[in-house]
């Protein structure tokens, strides 16, 4: 089985803006995701349970991981700065 990605509409709403290039590259970061939510340059998000960070260039995918119902919920898709986390 593998996972189910869900996005918000804020997360959807920023990677319209990136441009084309860099959307492209975090696209194909989140269909990684549905083989194994785990891959690529990830960390967990001190504080948090279920919250994972990963990289993609100069932009963070911060998403949630349900390991029991196996659904992905990207949160936030921005670009790196001092508060992005």
């Amino acid at each position: 089985m593998s996972w189910e990605l869900q996005i918000s509409k804020s997360a959807k709403k920023n990677l319209k803006l990136f441009p084309k290039k860099d959307a492209e590259k975090i696209l194909s970061a989140l269909e990684d995701f549905f083989s194994n939510p785990y891959s690529g340059d990830i960390e967990k998000i001190a504080g948090e349970e279920n919250t994972w960070r990963r990289r993609v260039g100069n932009y963070r995918i911060i998403y949630d991981i349900d390991k029991n119902s196996k659904v992905i919920s990207v949160r936030i898709i921005s670009r790196r700065a001092s508060n992005t986390y």
